[in-house]
């Protein structure tokens, strides 16, 4: 491709403002948060404020890293022959031809020039990475991403300096029939070879994917309606379809099952349709558990048009409910003793944990800070065992390694009914070996003298590859998911928080401030939850817990976890709102910050404020 012509008609997004004045607006800009608004244009600006407000370094790249971006989606079968064709075209030309995805992970990334590929592998500019604006700052995918435009960033205009030797010009590219966002096209090589007509080729290259998407699309949807439509001309079958954007339920789902059924069945059958790559999943039964107590069998067939997969039906048949299943959830939802939750996820974990005590089977769970794994190992072994000795010994308040491990074989030596060990992320490699041994002695001496003692661990990491000797010594690792990840428990989560924290059996919790619980993020999971709601019940003691009762903290809902200095400014912000009534402009006058200003907290905290 040859060098685009910088005095060439383009629009106005495409104009390039000279470099040495847009050096000393960038400089100026991060040293002292001014803009030369005559010097940069307005899209670089307003990203530019964006990538400040994200925090992002602007001399240095770290970028998350997605191991195994998933290959098979449609937008990159779309886009394959599109873009196999233009890179054939552009062979002699410095030009990298790049697939991102809607969260801007790169999927494709072609280019023929070696001194080209070693600087975006410099850069991280490369398949797995994410170039979302809010890691990178400015720059041609994540400013189209999140202006919804087509976008070119060129020399210095890129936030982080690293990429200013590069010109890069990003169209986002949607469903055909949806408008929903997939991905970035990007087109990006040296900056001094960039201009309008790189934005223009990058246009036109989105335009020809988009195409190919009706086409694809058309045969895909065709293809898994006949499918859907043959499984249900057999009666009394429940019959889902999916792909990554439609699900289809046929009337006798909705008919047989009750909400909550239906809501697990359908994650269920989500879960068994994927990953739809796998031609040896094809036909796989799964028996699962429904809220209800019913079981239910799920028989899977992937829909291909060629050789691609682009979807799957699954047929679900009901068994007999099982009476003891029923006993053991109670209608609040309590599985487990000690526990609470009905969501498909919860009950997955609380299942796998007691299949594993049940089959003497030592077990470790792993899951995020304040999830629950301690109280699901206790609810197990109350319910087969709730005389037992149920011990727990914790590597993180350890002084010392050799403390651990001398407590350890003290337990050990007692034999309790159950031990958990709490933390083992937290040993040295040496410590872990040491650990690995003594449970292996354990292991075999409970052999031969028939002892029978259940040893399971708890982890928030997972273990590094020093450690997967330690691993190895227990039968499988239980997920327990975050609460985010099961909000949908909400609604028996908090009565039963509440009831634990108060002696009142009359508080409970309005619809209002339920909503407001079920928005958050909650990234301390359930502690930080059983925390908001203990600082409630010190002053409401009856009734029904109002959004005004709530913590303040519980009105935000961030994508991050705030700093201390953040979060003092978050819990301002929401109170100054409570006293103004909602009103933005009196909050802003109270804390003395500008209008626009307090719009922008507002929304970087995710503030919500219910009428």
């Amino acid at each position: 491709m040859p060098s685009a012509n910088l005095e060439s008609p383009g629009p106005p997004e495409a104009v390039i403002v000279p470099s040495g004045r847009l050096a000393r607006a960038r400089e100026k800009f991060i040293s002292a948060g001014a803009i030369d608004t005559g010097g940069v244009r307005q899209i670089i600006a307003a990203s530019w404020s964006r990538s400040r407000d994200w925090k992002v370094a602007a001399d240095q790249i770290e970028l998350p890293y997605v191991r195994d971006p998933d290959p098979h989606v449609p937008l990159v079968h779309s886009a394959g022959p599109v873009l196999k064709r233009l890179t054939e075209q552009t062979a002699d030309s410095a030009v990298s031809i790049i697939l991102t995805d809607a969260q801007g992970v790169v999927l494709d990334r072609r280019t023929g020039d070696p001194e080209l590929r070693r600087e975006l592998d410099r850069v991280q500019l490369a398949p797995g990475f994410s170039y979302a604006e809010q890691f990178v700052g400015t720059n041609g995918i994540g400013t189209a991403l999140e202006g919804g435009q087509a976008t070119g960033v060129f020399g210095h205009e890129h936030y982080a300096s690293n990429l200013e030797s590069l010109g890069c010009a990003g169209v986002p590219v949607r469903h055909p029939l949806t408008g929903r966002l997939l991905g970035v096209l990007d087109l990006t090589c040296w900056s001094e070879d960039a201009g309008p007509l790189l934005l223009a080729l990058a246009r036109n290259t989105a335009q020809h994917i988009e195409r190919e998407l009706v086409t694809h699309t058309g045969l895909r949807e065709t293809a898994l309606l006949h499918a859907y439509l043959k499984a249900t001309r057999r009666p009394g079958r429940i019959v889902f379809a999916l792909t990554t954007d439609v699900v289809m339920m046929n009337d006798h789902a909705r008919d047989a099952l009750t909400p909550a059924d239906q809501a697990a069945l359908l994650a269920c059958a989500a879960e068994s349709a994927g990953p739809l790559q796998e031609p040896q999943q094809r036909g796989a039964v799964d028996e699962v558990e429904l809220p209800s107590g019913t079981r239910a069998r799920l028989a899977r067939q992937v829909v291909y048009v060629g050789s691609t997969p682009v979807g799957a039906v699954v047929e679900v048949r009901l068994c007999e409910p099982d009476p003891a299943a029923r006993t053991a959830a109670s209608p609040a939802g309590i599985v487990l003793p000690g526990v609470a939750g009905s969501s498909p996820a919860w009950r997955r974990a609380c299942d796998e944990t007691d299949r594993h005590y049940t089959t003497g089977q030592w077990v470790t769970v792993r899951g995020e800070a304040g999830t629950g794994k301690l109280a699901l190992l206790r609810a197990v072994h109350l319910r087969h065992d709730p005389a037992g000795r149920f011990r727990v010994l914790d590597a993180e308040h350890a002084t010392r390694p050799s403390e651990f491990l001398a407590a350890v074989q003290r337990e050990l030596r007692d034999r309790p009914s159950t031990l958990v060990l709490r933390h083992i992320d937290r040993l040295s490699p040496a410590a872990g070996r040491a650990l690995t041994a003594v449970l292996q002695q354990a292991r075999q001496e409970g052999a031969r003298n028939g002892h029978r003692h259940w040893i399971a661990a708890t982890h928030t990491l997972a273990l590094a590859e020093e450690q997967s000797e330690l691993l190895g010594v227990f039968a499988g690792t239980v997920e327990a998911p975050a609460l985010r990840h099961r909000i949908e428990d909400l609604p028996e989560l908090v009565p039963y928080l509440l009831r634990s924290l108060s002696s009142a059996t009359n508080l409970t919790c309005s619809p209002a401030a339920l909503q407001l619980l079920m928005r958050n993020a909650w990234p301390g999971n359930v502690t930080a939850l059983r925390s908001a709601l203990a600082t409630v019940v010190q002053h409401r003691r009856t009734g029904a817990i109002q959004p005004d009762d709530l913590p303040a903290h519980c009105r935000s809902a961030t994508r991050r976890v705030l700093s201390p200095l953040e979060a003092m400014e978050r819990d301002a912000i929401v109170q100054s709102l409570i006293n103004a009534c909602g009103s933005r402009s009196g909050a802003a006058t109270a804390l003395g910050m500008s209008r626009a200003t307090i719009y922008r907290k507002i929304r970087e905290y995710g503030i919500d404020l219910p009428r």
